[in-house]
């Protein structure tokens, strides 16, 4: 196996779902997730999208991602709130918790670590 992976979703099968309805807060969300790599050792990454709504988040492993497209606001428990548009970036750590709403599609590329 070569130690390079093309960041490129040409080929890969679509996945598709939904927030867990007990995290819906508003809207009718849809994912959209093209997953590029599974390693061992719990690392994932791909391109993740999703239709406007809202839902309650909480990671348990830390996740980097960078917008490639659309508008998502994220807001911590705490009251951060994250305007995130394209080029954004942001590393969410294991233990955070608030919300992600979508305002328009969005599409972002992420590297999670579990």
């Amino acid at each position: 196996m070569s130690k390079a992976q093309p960041f490129d979703i040409a080929g890969v099968e679509p996945e598709t779902g939904r927030p867990a309805p007990d995290r819906l807060t508003a809207g009718d969300p849809v994912f959209t997730s093209w997953n590029i790599e599974e390693a061992d050792g719990g690392v994932y990454s791909g391109i993740w999208q999703s239709t406007p709504g809202k839902w309650r988040i909480q990671y348990d492993e830390w996740e980097y991602f960078h917008i490639l497209e659309g508008h998502s606001i994220v807001t911590s428990d705490e009251g951060e709130v994250f305007e995130l548009k394209a080029g954004d970036r942001l590393i969410l750590r294991p233990g955070f918790k608030g919300s992600w709403e979508v305002v328009e599609t969005t599409r972002k590329d992420y590297v999670i670590r579990l």
